[in-house]
C-alpha cells in the first residue's frame, strides 16, 4: 500500500510512502524518515501541520474465488471521513471511525484487483457543518460534535492533538453464506432457586420460500451443566428459550465464580449443518439501584446488584491506550494484566476514548470485571439536530448488537459530562433536554438490549438533581487537587465515585525517553512558567502559559509542595516525591470508600495507563513502568484489607473489609516503622461483604504503621499518620524502605 498526498503538501513529504494497515499516516511517515517521533519533546505539536493532508491508500492484490452477491470487502475501521474505489468504480462514502463496513463487490476479478481509499481531513470535513449555537465542546474539540471519531483525537487534558487517519483496523475479502445466522442474542430472563431461565432472538438469512427444512439448534456447556435449545423457525427472526435447572451463574471478581457457556449455534438444513457461530454467555441478572440525590447523612443510593446480591466495585477509567489506535490491540493483554494484578473488579469505558473489540470484553468476561460502557461522546453539548441523530443512530445499534452479550457489560452511559456541559457555555441550562440520551439512545436500547440499566450521561443531572441542586449520588471528583485530604475529598457525599484522580511524575528513566536532556531540569523558568517540553507533554496544544491545560504542571508541583512543604532541587527527588504524592492521595480515596462500604459503594480511579509519555494521573507510564501508586493500589483493594479510619480524637481505628463471600477470621498486628514496637493487634472475624472496626490505639504523628493480618487470607498494609501536617522526606523514604516499597519505585 501507499499513501499520497494533494499537491499543496509535496514541499512537505513526497508523493508516496509505504505503508501498513492496520496504520496511521503519521507512523508511515515516520517509518519512512518524513516525520521524527512523535512522542519526543515538542514534536507532536508538528503533527497539527498535517491535519490538511488528503490521504490515498492503494492497494492491489490477487484474489482466487467465483465472486457473487455474498462477496464483500470488509472493513473493520477507517479513520475517518473516506470513499472507497475498487477496481476505479466507486463504492462507498464513509464517516464513522467507530462502524465497520461490508461493501458487496460482485465484480471482484479472479486474478488482480486493486483498492483505493480516499482518507478526506477530519478537520476539513467538519466545515461542512454548521454548529449551531446550542452546542458547545472543549476548546479543541468543536470539530469532533458532528463528526464520529475519537473525541481525545483532537486534543483533551489527558491525550495529545493528532488528528490522524488511515486504515485503523483489518481489511479482508469475505464471502458470506447465502443461507446463514446473522445474530443470536443470548441472555437471562430470570433466575429461579432452582435454576434460570435463558432465552435466545435470532435473526437469519436465507434463500428459500418455505423454512420447514430448517431447524436452529443451541447448546451451551459449562463444567457439567449443560442446556439445549432448538426451534424450527417460522420467521427469519424468532425467540426461544430453555430452564437451566442448577444453572452455574456468572458473578463478577470477589462476588462469586466466572461462569461461562461456551454455546454453539446452529442452523441446520434436514440433517446437514450449514452454518455455524459460537458464542460464550454468563447466566445472570444485573440491576442499577440509584437515587438522583443524596445527603450527609446518606439518603440515597448507586450500587450494581448482581444476581440479586449487592456488589462492591473498584476499578479504573479505561482511557486510550495510544494517540494512535491502530495500536491499542498491541497494548490491551498487557493493560488487562495490571487491572487483573490490582484486583479491579469494574473498568469504565470513558465517552472520549474508541469503542474497544471483542477481545476485551471476552477478558473481562474471563476475569470477572464489570464494564460501565460509555457511548462516544464527551464534554459537549452535542447537536440536537436531526442530521446529527441519524448519523449516531446506526454507531449505537452496532455497538449495542457487538456487545450485548457479553456477561461482563452492566452498563450502558450516554456519555461522559455532557451534562455537566449543559452549563459550561455561560447559561446554566437543562440536561433534560437533550433529545440524544433522552430520546434517541433509550429508545435504541428498548429495541435491541433492554437486559441491562442505562444511566444517560455520567454524572446524570436528571430533574430533580437540576431542580433541586442537591449532591448527586454517583459524581466525579476532581475538585481543586490542592490537598488530597482537604475538604473537598473528606467532605464529598455522593455514593459511588466513578471518576477521580491525583497527579504522578514519571519516573526519571520515562521522561529522559520523551524529554531532551537540556529540559529536564528545573521544570520552570524563573518566571514560574514550565519549560516547553513539560507542557506539550502536559497535553498542551501550543507550547505556552496560556494554553488551557498548562495549569497541570504547576498543579502537580503544588500537591508536592504540599504534602512535603519544600521544593526539590533536582529531577530524581521532584519525581519520587510526587509519587509518594499521588500513591497516598489515591490509596486515601480508596480506602476511605471502603471503610465507608454500604454508605459508599463504589469508586472508578483514573487511570491504569497512559495512552502516551505525559504527565497525568495514571499509575503506570506510556512505557509500562510502574509509579509507586500502582502498589499501593494492590493493597488497598486487596478482597479482605485491613485499613486505618482517619484519626478521631487523636485515635486510630483499624477497619477490616470483607469483600468475599465467605466469613473470614484472622489475626492482625499493627506496628511502628519508626522502632517496631507494637502498637495493637488482635483477632478479627468478618462476615461476607462486611466491614469491623475493632479497638482503636493513639496516633503520632508522623508514624508510618505497618499493618498485618495472616489467617483465612494473609495480606500487608500501611498507614501514614499526621499527614496534614508536614511530611518529612527524609524520614518518610526510611519508612518506605522498611516497609519494603523501596523496590517499588521503577526506573528511579
Amino acid at each position: 500500500g501507499v499513501i499520497a498526498t494533494e499537491s499543496d503538501a509535496k514541499r512537505l513529504i513526497p508523493d508516496t510512502v509505504p505503508a501498513i494497515v492496520p496504520g496511521n499516516f503519521e507512523r508511515d511517515l515516520e517509518r519512512a524518515g518524513k516525520l521524527p517521533d512523535p512522542y519526543f519533546g515538542t514534536n507532536t505539536l508538528k503533527m497539527q501541520e498535517l491535519e490538511n493532508l488528503h490521504l490515498w491508500f492503494c492497494k492491489t492484490f490477487t484474489w482466487s474465488g467465483s465472486a457473487d452477491g455474498n462477496t464483500f470487502l470488509h472493513f473493520e475501521g477507517i479513520d475517518t471521513v473516506a470513499e472507497i474505489y475498487v477496481n476505479g468504480a466507486f463504492k462507498l462514502k464513509v464517516s464513522n471511525m467507530f462502524l465497520p463496513y461490508d461493501i458487496p463487490v460482485p465484480e471482484l476479478r479472479n486474478g488482480e484487483n486493486e483498492i483505493v481509499v480516499h482518507i478526506i481531513p477530519a478537520v476539513i470535513a467538519a466545515r461542512e457543518f454548521d454548529i449551531p449555537v446550542s452546542s458547545n465542546a472543549l476548546d479543541y474539540n468543536y470539530e469532533s460534535l458532528y463528526i464520529r471519531k475519537a473525541a481525545s483525537m483532537y486534543g483533551w487534558d489527558i491525550m495529545p492533538r493528532i488528528v490522524s487517519g488511515g486504515i485503523w483496523k483489518p481489511v479482508s475479502v469475505i464471502q458470506k453464506k447465502t443461507e446463514r445466522i446473522e445474530d443470536v442474542f443470548l441472555y437471562t430472563n430470570a433466575l429461579k432457586a432452582d435454576g434460570a431461565s435463558v432465552m435466545a432472538y435470532f435473526t437469519l438469512h436465507v434463500d428459500r420460500d418455505f423454512l420447514t427444512d430448517l431447524r436452529l439448534r443451541i447448546r451451551g456447556v459449562c463444567g457439567d451443566s449443560v442446556f439445549t435449545m432448538e426451534t424450527q423457525p417460522k420467521h427469519t427472526n424468532g425467540r426461544m428459550s430453555v430452564f437451566v435447572p442448577d444453572a452455574k451463574l456468572w458473578f463478577p471478581k470477589n462476588a462469586g465464580e466466572q461462569n461461562l457457556y461456551d454455546c454453539t449455534v446452529e442452523l441446520i438444513d434436514g440433517g446437514t449443518v450449514i452454518d455455524t457461530m459460537k458464542k460464550r454467555i454468563g447466566i445472570r441478572t444485573i440491576e442499577l439501584v440509584r437515587t438522583s440525590t443524596t445527603d450527609k447523612d446518606g439518603n440515597g443510593d448507586f450500587c450494581f446488584i448482581v444476581n440479586g446480591k449487592r456488589v462492591f466495585v473498584m476499578g479504573t477509567n479505561w482511557v486510550p491506550l495510544d494517540a494512535f489506535h491502530a495500536n491499542d490491540v498491541n497494548r490491551v493483554d498487557r493493560a488487562m494484566e495490571m487491572v487483573n494484578d490490582i484486583h479491579c473488579n469494574i473498568i469504565r469505558c470513558w465517552g472520549g476514548n474508541v469503542y474497544e473489540d471483542e477481545h476485551f470484553y471476552d477478558l473481562c468476561d474471563e476475569s470477572g470485571i464489570l464494564v460501565w460502557q460509555d457511548f462516544g461522546m464527551g464534554c459537549g453539548v452535542y447537536p440536537q439536530e436531526r442530521k446529527f441523530l441519524d448519523m449516531l443512530e446506526p454507531e449505537i445499534v452496532h455497538i449495542v448488537k457487538k456487545f450485548r452479550s457479553h456477561a461482563s457489560l452492566a452498563l450502558w452511559a450516554g456519555d461522559n459530562e455532557c451534562d455537566c456541559a449543559f452549563s459550561w457555555a455561560g447559561t446554566k441550562r437543562d440536561p433534560n433536554q437533550n433529545i440524544i440520551t433522552r430520546e434517541l439512545i433509550p429508545q435504541l436500547l428498548r429495541t435491541h438490549d433492554f437486559t441491562r440499566p442505562y444511566l444517560p450521561s455520567s454524572p446524570f443531572i436528571d430533574e430533580e438533581a437540576y431542580s433541586s441542586g442537591k449532591p448527586l449520588s454517583e459524581d466525579h471528583l476532581w475538585g481543586p487537587r490542592d490537598y488530597f485530604k482537604g475538604d473537598y475529598y473528606k467532605n464529598s457525599v455522593c455514593h459511588f465515585a466513578s471518576e477521580t484522580g491525583y497527579h504522578g511524575c514519571p519516573s526519571p528513566k520515562a521522561l529522559e525517553t520523551f524529554l531532551s536532556k537540556e529540559s529536564l531540569w528545573p521544570i520552570f523558568d524563573e518566571n514560574g512558567v514550565a519549560g516547553k517540553e513539560w507542557l506539550v507533554h502536559a497535553a498542551c496544544m501550543r507550547a505556552d502559559a496560556s494554553d488551557p491545560y498548562a495549569y497541570r504542571i504547576r498543579l502537580m508541583a503544588n500537591q508536592v509542595k504540599t504534602l512535603f512543604a519544600q521544593e526539590p532541587d533536582n529531577i530524581g527527588d521532584f519525581a519520587l516525591m510526587s509519587q509518594i504524592s499521588q500513591a497516598e492521595a489515591k490509596k486515601y480515596f480508596i480506602e476511605r470508600f471502603r471503610i465507608a462500604k454500604w454508605r459508599k459503594t463504589g469508586i472508578i480511579w483514573w487511570n491504569v495507563i497512559d495512552g502516551w509519555p505525559q504527565i497525568s494521573d495514571a499509575v503506570v507510564d506510556w512505557y509500562g513502568c510502574k509509579k509507586l501508586a500502582y502498589h499501593y493500589i494492590k493493597r488497598s483493594q486487596q478482597p479482605f484489607c485491613m485499613m486505618c479510619d482517619e484519626p478521631r480524637d487523636g485515635m486510630l481505628t483499624p477497619v477490616a473489609v470483607n469483600d468475599l463471600r465467605r466469613t473470614v477470621t484472622v489475626s492482625y498486628t499493627i506496628s511502628a516503622i519508626s522502632d517496631g514496637r507494637s502498637v495493637a493487634s488482635g483477632m478479627v472475624t468478618v462476615a461476607p461483604d462486611e466491614t469491623v472496626r475493632v479497638t482503636p490505639f493513639p496516633q503520632e504523628h508522623g508514624e508510618v504503621y505497618r499493618i498485618r493480618w495472616s489467617g483465612d487470607v494473609t495480606g500487608e498494609n500501611h498507614f501514614t499518620a499526621g499527614i496534614g501536617d508536614t511530611l518529612d522526606y527524609e524520614k518518610h523514604k526510611v519508612a518506605l524502605q522498611a516497609l519494603g516499597y523501596w523496590g517499588e519505585f521503577e526506573g528511579f
